[in-house]
C-alpha cells in the first residue's frame, strides 16, 4: 500500500488451487511444500489456499519485492507460475504475462565538482589589522556531490551567503525570510543545512516544517538564483559532512543546479567573507529573523553538476481467463481483478516507517501486499473452475509502492480498451481482519454497487464499511480516473506497516479466505449481468470556508508521478474539486501557482504552503503545448 494508510478491508479460502500443489507434491501428506525459486516453506494445505500464496510472496529469498529488482523478478516467476497452473493466458496480442514499464529508480553524482576563486584583491576583514589577502583558485571534486534533485549543468557566479535558507509562508502568520533582504537574482546562494539550532522548541518545529532541501532550493529558484550550495554547518549535527544522494523517483529536476559541500569548501568561500561559517552560523542559530545574509564579494565560483538518474524496469504480470461462452454482444467484456505485488525491498526506497535498529532489513511486506496478491491467484483459481460469461483480466502491479507507476503505464498503454471493462476489484492489504470488518471502498463508482455487495455479504457475513470515495492512495485510483466502476478491498493498517516486522506468520488466512471467496462472488454477478455496472463520477467531500485548525488545502489535483515533465503533470481531477472548477483536467501540465514557478510534483506541495482556502489563485498550466491561465480556489478538507 503506498505510503499514506486506509480504512479497513479483508480476505478469503480456495479448494482448487490447493488441489494444484497437492498434486504437484502428494495427495498424500498433510502438508506441502511450496518451492519458490530455491524457497522450501511447509503450508498447511488442508485449511488455506492463499497461506502458500502468501508465504512464497514474503520470504526471505524475494527481499522485500522491490519494484525493478530481483526480488521483483522472483517474484514474478512465482505469479506467472501460478496463472500458469490455473490455465490463464497472456493477453490477446501478448506472448508474455509480463508487461514491462520504465521508471526512475534512484540517483547517484556522475563526478559533480566546483572551483572557488578567491581575488587577490580582497580584504580580509578578520586579521587585525585588516589585510589584503593574496588570492588563490582551487578546484574541489571529493568534497561535493550532486543533489539528487538538481538539474545537471554549469554555473559561474559570485555567492551570496543565505543563512539557512528558510523561508515560512505568510499564510503561518511567523515572520522568518533568508531572503528578505537580500538580492540573489544571478547569484550562487549558499544555505546551511538543517535549521536554527538555538532556537526554542515552538520556533524549531515551525522552521524544520521548511528546511527540506527540495524547498529550500525552490525559495532559491523563485528569486533567481542560479545555483544553490549547501553546507552542513560546524554548530550542526554531522558537521562539515556531505548530503547523502537521497531515493528520489521523481524524473524532473528541481529547475536549479544543487550540490552539497562539505567544511572544507565552505571554509574556502568563507575566505572572502569578513567572519568565519561557524561565526556566521552562531549569529544564525538564535532564529532572529532580523540577522540577515550577506554577499560575499571578493570570491566567484564556478560549478559543475551531474545527476545520473538510474532508470529501470518493472513489471506488471497480467493474463486473463477467457471467457466460457460467447461474448457475442455483451457490452464490456471483462471484469478485471488486481493488487500490486511489489513492496519496499531493504527499505532503501525511503518510504520505510522503520526504526534504527531495524534500517536495512528486508521488509517482507506479507499484509502490504503478499495478502492481495494471494487473493488474486486465489479469486483467479476459483474462478477459473467455474463458467465465465465474460473475460476476467487478472492484474498483479508494481511500482505501486512508488506511486501507482504500475497502473498508470498499463492504463497509458492500454493492453485491453479500458472503457471494455465492466469493473475493476482491487486488494491491498486484506490479510489483517480486525472484528470482522471489512471495508469497501469506492464503492460510489456505481449506484450497483449497493445490491451486488449486499447479496454477496449473505454468505460472507462481513461487518461491511463501505466508503464512497474512490481517491484512495492505491491501485484504484487508476481505475476511477479511467471511469471504470471499481471496489478496494481492504482491512486497515497495523503497528507493523511499512517495518520488517510485517511477516506472514501475522496474517489471518481463514478471514483472508473469507475474502476471496466474498470477492468472487462479486465477480460472478458481474459476470452474471447482462449490462455493465455504470460509472458514477464520485465528488469529494469538501467545506469551504476559513481557518487552518483541523484542515488542509485542498485542490483536488491527482498528480502524474512518473513523468518528466518540467512540472506538474495531471492524471486527473478529483470530481467536484477546485481543479475541476478551475476547467483543469488530465494531461494539463501545471507550472506556476500563485506566482511559485513549478518543476516538479515536490514544487507543487511546497507552493500549496502559499495557498490560503477561499481566495482565488492564478494557475498556469500547459494543454496541448499551449500556455493557458485560469483561476483555482482552494477548500479546506478534514
Amino acid at each position: 500500500m503506498n505510503h499514506q494508510r486506509r480504512d479497513d478491508v479483508r480476505t478469503q479460502n480456495s479448494q482448487n488451487s490447493q488441489k494444484r500443489i497437492l498434486s504437484a507434491v502428494s495427495a498424500v501428506s498433510a502438508l506441502i511444500v511450496v518451492a519458490v525459486v530455491g524457497l522450501f516453506a511447509p503450508v498447511d494445505a488442508q485449511t488455506s489456499k492463499t497461506r502458500a500464496h502468501v508465504q512464497a510472496l514474503a520470504s526471505d529469498r524475494l527481499e522485500g519485492r522491490l519494484a525493478g529488482s530481483n526480488g521483483e523478478r522472483l517474484a514474478g516467476d512465482y505469479i506467472v507460475s501460478q496463472l500458469q497452473q490455473i490455465g490463464a493466458k497472456p493477453l490477446p496480442g501478448q506472448r508474455d504475462f509480463r508487461l514491462p514499464f520504465e521508471f526512475t529508480a534512484g540517483t547517484k553524482d556522475g563526478g559533480s565538482r566546483i572551483s572557488v576563486q578567491l581575488k587577490p584583491d580582497t580584504t580580509d576583514a578578520r586579521t587585525s589589522p585588516p589585510s589584503v589577502a593574496s588570492g588563490f583558485s582551487r578546484t574541489f571534486e571529493s568534497d561535493v556531490r550532486a543533489l539528487s534533485f538538481s538539474d545537471n549543468g554549469d554555473v559561474d557566479g559570485t555567492v551570496v551567503f543565505a543563512g539557512y535558507g528558510i523561508v515560512v509562508p505568510d499564510s503561518q502568520d511567523f515572520g522568518y525570510d533568508s531572503y528578505a533582504t537580500l538580492d540573489v537574482k544571478d547569484k550562487i546562494v549558499v544555505v546551511l543545512r538543517y535549521f536554527p539550532e538555538d532556537a526554542d522548541q515552538k520556533t524549531r518545529s515551525m522552521l524544520a516544517r521548511y528546511a527540506d532541501l527540495r524547498y529550500k532550493a525552490m525559495a532559491a529558484r523563485q528569486r533567481g538564483a542560479k545555483a544553490m550550495l549547501v553546507v552542513t554547518g560546524p554548530r550542526s549535527p554531522n558537521a562539515g559532512e556531505l548530503v547523502p544522494m537521497t531515493f528520489d523517483t521523481a524524473l524532473a529536476g528541481s529547475g536549479l543546479v544543487a550540490v552539497s559541500i562539505s567544511g572544507n569548501v565552505g571554509g574556502a568561500i568563507f575566505r572572502g567573507a569578513d567572519k568565519t561559517l561557524e561565526e556566521a552560523q552562531k549569529a544564525l542559530d538564535s532564529a532572529n529573523p532580523h540577522v540577515a545574509g550577506f554577499t560575499i564579494a571578493g570570491v566567484n565560483v564556478h560549478v559543475h553538476a551531474a545527476v545520473e538518474r538510474e532508470k529501470k524496469t518493472g513489471h506488471n504480470i497480467v493474463a486473463y481467463l477467457p471467457a466460457t461462452e460467447p461474448i457475442g454482444t455483451t457490452p464490456k467484456p471483462w471484469v478485471a481483478v488486481g493488487a500490486h505485488y511489489d513492496h519496499l525491498g531493504h527499505g532503501e526506497a525511503g518510504n520505510t516507517l522503520a526504526g534504527k535498529d531495524d534500517a536495512g532489513k528486508i521488509h517482507y511486506g506479507a499484509d502490504d501486499n503478499a495478502s492481495g496478491s494471494a487473493a488474486v491467484l486465489a479469486v483467479a483459481s476459483t474462478l477459473a473452475g467455474q463458467p465465465r460469461k465474460r473475460n476476467v483480466l487478472v492484474a498483479l502491479w508494481s511500482g505501486e509502492e512508488l506511486g501507482l507507476i504500475g497502473s498508470n503505464a498499463f492504463a497509458d498503454k492500454k493492453p485491453v480498451p479500458l472503457d471494455q471493462l465492466a469493473a475493476y476489484l482491487n486488494f491491498d492489504m486484506v490479510g489483517r481482519m480486525q472484528d470482522n470488518k471489512l471495508s469497501v471502498q469506492a464503492t460510489g463508482t456505481s449506484p450497483a454497487w449497493g445490491r451486488i455487495l449486499e447479496q454477496a455479504n449473505i454468505a460472507a457475513g462481513f461487518d461491511l464499511q463501505l466508503q464512497a470515495d474512490p481517491y484512495q492512495p492505491t491501485d484504484v485510483a487508476t481505475f476511477n480516473g479511467a471511469s471504470v466502476p471499481s471496489l478496494s478491498f481492504f482491512t486497515g493498517t497495523h503497528a507493523d506497516y511499512h517495518k520488517p516486522s510485517d511477516t506472514a506468520d501475522k496474517i489471518d488466512y481463514e478471514d483472508l479466505d473469507r475474502v476471496v471467496d466474498f470477492a468472487a462472488a462479486i465477480v460472478r454477478r458481474i459476470e452474471d449481468t447482462a449490462d455493465a455496472p455504470q460509472f458514477t463520477k464520485v465528488d469529494q467531500q469538501m467545506q469551504s470556508g476559513g481557518g487552518r485548525a483541523g484542515v488542509r488545502i485542498f485542490t483536488g489535483t491527482i498528480p502524474d508521478y512518473a513523468t518528466d515533465a518540467k512540472g506538474l503533470l495531471l492524471s486527473g481531477v478529483i470530481g467536484g474539486g477546485p481543479a475541476e472548477q478551475a476547467g483543469l483536467q488530465k494531461g494539463d501540465v501545471i507550472v506556476e501557482i500563485a506566482g511559485q514557478t513549478i518543476a516538479n510534483i515536490y514544487d507543487y506541495t511546497y507552493a500549496l504552503e502559499v495557498l490560503k482556502i477561499g481566495q482565488p489563485a492564478k494557475v498556469i498550466y500547459m494543454r496541448d503545448g499551449k500556455r493557458r491561465e485560469t483561476t483555482l480556489t482552494p477548500a479546506a478538507r478534514k
